[in-house]
């Protein structure tokens, strides 16, 4: 390769154009999607991209599986799978912390392989506060090392995130511009990486499994969201404790009783949900007989329940098989609501409102002037400001805010979840794996096979499949795209690889250019996100390794794996998505996040060049 070329206008342009783009997220005065659009502008005003092709990235493959893979994390989330996954997790690790966070991170790790990093950190979110809340681990504990294991775990295919799904569109549009002779980029294929990412997750995983607990502080989280009700109720009302299902047998006092009668009983757990027949209703009506065989579902301290239990002859589980769907988190919970002044409730009784058999709503407790009654609540007349608690499923809560006879001022989950859709979404998201691990199909059009498998099989709705899909991060994506084939294409990256070549000692090994790109990308990646560092990287690496007499292909999947290597700062959207609810300042991310980014970078280098 020619390592003597001189600099032109188009090369100085786009140079320049890259300057730009950098100084513009560094100082982040303006948004990154405008400052995508401004470049974008640019290319083509120029001359440096043809007007014919300046808005290709909207219809590049990377572009569509990125969309694919956002829409398909809502389908597996509309079906409560990661809840079910909470609950598996709170019985594998029997207890113990650390068990706890390394099964939690390594499933994590995994699920990240086939969805957006930043989707799954959305799901998990609810997850660890969930498990937090049951355990008492603090979310300081467990937030960082989940979403560190997420990003590794996105090394695993070529779609679990941005970069490696922009990486194989690079590749192939770098091929316009090799010099003769030189073998054309092959797009690598679905588990390419997949070694290497193994690597990395292993690597994670055992970085905080045995230093976790000195780097990571605990630290209060007072937020107040689905997952964290638990906590939050048992603090302010004393609800507290875990679910059961208690199973009425012919010995029973309670056989015959009314539901309403049974829940006064002298130390009745909180009753929520009665299971007669075939018949399971959550917050059923006080009038509702129970018979021989009914099941009830009550909350509380799992030795009060014992002891109810035992008294009154029933049989106790903690597996939830009649009501797993009722007390799904992600579908029921409990919540907080105002009274207002204009509430047609004022004057009136629980029961004279019939919340339960009209509304689906079971009232636990109300908190007037600071004071909470739990006791026979249900005939306490309602006042302006009173703050109801209670128990319901999220769409009857939503429906029934509608009417302002309350405001809610618990968040909570306002999408419709289906959990009776969970064995077609799990048959759909495994069909479209087995179709992507064709080579014969483009993963683009294995994940939207997927996609139009949920929409057409109802798991999720057209209106849904829009709001899973952030616009911000496709748009960023498909602006910048032109950028990385106008590096290549007007000889700027070829520049840039030969004049740096030029400088190096002749006996510097090959992996050592490796690092110093993996290093450079990461530094790349703090200030113009993954995204951009892996469109500015990879036409350079590409050139770099022509220069050197190395591969080209390894070079640039160098590049895609370490552009995602920022445990460090919020520019990394998974980081930025934990550092809110933990409450991690900027030197809690350095001192956890540099060492484990540094051993990220040898990980990638060494695995490359054994792979590769």
């Amino acid at each position: 390769m020619d390592t003597t070329l001189a600099l032109t206008n188009d090369m100085a342009i786009v140079l320049g154009l890259v300057v730009l783009t950098m100084l513009l997220f560094v100082f982040q005065r303006v948004r990154a999607d405008l400052v995508a659009l401004v470049v974008l502008v640019l290319l083509g005003l120029t001359g440096q991209v043809a007007p014919e092709d300046l808005f290709n990235g909207f219809s590049s493959n990377a572009v569509i599986s990125v969309i694919a893979t956002m829409i398909l994390g809502m389908g597996l989330d509309r079906t409560g799978a990661l809840n079910r996954l909470a609950g598996w997790l709170l019985r594998r690790a029997h207890g113990m912390e650390r068990r706890l966070l390394l099964l939690t991170s390594a499933v994590a790790g995994l699920n990240s392989s086939f969805m957006q990093n930043p989707s799954v950190m959305a799901l998990y979110l609810p997850v660890a506060s969930r498990l937090s809340s049951r355990t008492g681990v603090p979310l300081s504990r467990m937030l960082i090392p989940i979403a560190a294991a997420i990003v590794m775990g996105g090394s695993l295919t070529m779609v679990g995130n941005s970069p490696l799904i922009l990486l194989n569109d690079l590749l192939v549009a770098a091929n316009s511009n090799l010099p003769s002779g030189v073998a054309t980029l092959v797009p690598l294929n679905m588990f390419a990486p997949m070694p290497i990412g193994i690597a990395l997750l292993v690597l994670g995983l055992a970085y905080f499994h045995f230093f976790g607990g000195k780097l990571l502080a605990d630290k209060e989280d007072g937020s107040v969201a689905p997952g964290r009700t638990q906590s939050y109720f048992a603090r302010t009302y004393g609800i507290e404790g875990d679910v059961f299902e208690l199973t009425v047998t012919a010995e029973s006092p309670l056989v015959g009783m009314t539901f309403g009668e049974a829940e006064a009983l002298h130390d009745a757990p909180v009753m929520l949900a009665l299971k007669s027949e075939d018949d399971a209703k959550l917050a059923p009506a006080a009038d509702v007989r129970i018979w021989v065989g009914s099941v009830i579902g009550a909350m509380g301290p799992r030795q009060q329940v014992a002891d109810f239990a035992q008294n009154q002859f029933l049989r106790m589980t903690t597996r939830l098989r009649n009501f797993g769907d009722h007390f799904n988190p992600s579908r029921a919970g409990i919540s907080e609501a105002v009274v207002p002044p204009t509430s047609t409730y004022i004057g009136k009784t629980a029961n004279e409102l019939q919340l339960r058999r009209r509304l689906g709503l079971r009232l636990l407790a109300i908190n007037r002037d600071k004071d909470v009654i739990t006791e026979d609540v249900r005939d306490v007349t309602l006042r302006a400001g009173d703050m109801l608690v209670l128990h319901s499923f999220w769409h009857a809560l939503a429906e029934n805010a509608k009417g302002r006879d309350f405001v809610v001022v618990t968040d909570y989950p306002k999408g419709e979840q289906r959990p009776h859709k969970f064995k077609i979404a799990m048959a759909i998201f495994a069909v479209t794996v087995l179709i992507a691990l064709s080579s014969r199909i483009p993963t683009s059009i294995a994940l939207m096979t997927g996609v139009a498998g949920m929409l057409v099989c109802g798991v999720l709705k057209m209106d849904e499949a829009y709001s899973a899909i952030n616009w911000k991060t496709v748009f960023l994506m498909a602006c910048l795209i032109p950028l990385g084939w106008a590096m290549d294409s007007s000889g700027a990256a070829a520049w840039v690889a030969g004049h740096s070549v030029e400088r190096l000692p002749d006996w510097m090994p090959i992996w050592s250019l490796e690092i110093a790109v993996a290093l450079l990308t990461m530094a790349f990646s703090l200030v113009i996100s993954h995204v951009g560092a892996t469109i500015v990287m990879v036409p350079m690496a590409i050139n770099l390794a022509l220069a050197a007499g190395a591969d080209p292909t390894a070079f640039a999947l160098v590049v895609a794996l370490s552009a995602s290597n920022n445990f460090m700062t919020q520019s990394n959207p998974v980081m930025s998505m934990v550092v809110g609810p933990a409450g991690y300042s900027a030197a809690d991310l350095w001192r956890t996040g540099l060492p484990l980014s540094l051993a990220y970078t040898a990980v990638v280098v060494a695995m490359v060049n054994l792979v590769f």
